[in-house]
Parts: structure tokens; C-alpha cells; sequence
């Protein structure tokens, strides 16, 4: 999961806080210390390594979190607000980042977003929460482009 606040460890640098998504006590064989530099290096990261994350721009934090979730290899993704701290540019990487992830590995990404051009970019399914309830599930161009759910043509105004 990758959390909207990033949850690093302040006081560990970016190779720790990402190395503690493959082993709490931080023993790592040669291969996970490889899958710790590949993360780095997918995410536009490489030579960050001994940073702590106060040295680090909320969108390097992010991409920081991101990382971590990589490592783990797991077969689905939980993202919330995941390109929130991310300027145009990064985002649109990061975005076409896990579209290549989906495609090489088939990881199931769920994705909270306020963006609707987040879900157009990343999503062929979106659900739509009204109130803590989802109102409706929809192809995502389809839910977009609705004009019978009131509260969703209020939100997108």
C-alpha cells in the first residue's frame, strides 16, 4: 500500500525505509538489495539513496513510498492519493509507471484519487463514493461522461 501521507521512517534514509518493505530486520540478500536500487531507479530516484526523507520534496517522498510497495511484488496495489505531492510531469511518469507495471507483472492497482484524469490514465473500471458509499461502478469513460447520477455531475462540475 501506498499511503497519501508516504509514512516514512523520518529518521532512516531512502534505501532503509524501502529495504523495510522486504525485511523488518533489515537482512537483505544480494538480490533484494538489487530489487531496492531497481525500485529506485524505476521511480527517478537513482543517487538518493542515503537521503533521509526530510531532505526529500513531498513528490520524492512519494515516489519514495512508491518504491517500497515495488519491492513487495505482491499481486494487488493499494494507492491512496498517490500523485497528490506530484508536479504534472512526475505525475504523468509515475502514472504511465504503473500502467507499465500492470502490463509487465498483471498487479491489480487500486487507486484512491480525486483526479478524474488520474482514473481516465490508469483505469479501465472506476467506482464513484458519495458520503463513504459507492454510488456506482462504471468503465471509467463511461462514469465520467454520466449525466444521470447527480451527485457525480455536482462533484465534476
Amino acid at each position: 500500500m501506498v499511503f497519501q501521507d508516504n509514512n516514512l521512517f523520518t529518521h532512516l534514509d531512502v534505501q532503509t525505509n524501502i529495504a523495510l518493505g522486504l525485511s523488518p530486520n533489515l537482512v537483505l540478500s544480494a538480490e533484494q538489495r538489487d530489487a531496492v536500487t531497481a525500485a529506485l531507479g524505476r521511480v527517478g530516484l537513482t543517487g538518493y539513496e542515503r537521503r533521509l526523507p526530510g531532505q526529500l520534496s513531498g513528490g520524492e517522498r512519494q515516489r519514495v513510498a512508491l518504491a517500497r510497495a515495488l519491492v513487495r511484488k505482491r499481486q494487488v496495489l493499494l494507492l491512496d492519493e498517490p500523485f497528490a505531492a506530484l508536479g504534472p510531469a512526475q505525475r504523468k511518469q509515475m502514472m504511465g509507471l504503473l500502467v507499465e507495471l500492470h502490463r509487465e507483472t498483471g498487479v491489480t492497482l487500486l487507486i484512491v484519487t480525486h483526479e478524474p484524469n488520474d482514473a481516465r490514465g490508469l483505469a479501465g473500471q472506476t467506482a464513484f463514493l458519495d458520503g463513504g458509499r459507492i454510488v456506482v461502478t462504471r468503465p471509467t469513460e463511461a462514469l465520467l461522461s454520466a449525466r444521470d447520477i447527480p451527485s457525480l455531475v455536482d462533484y465534476l462540475g
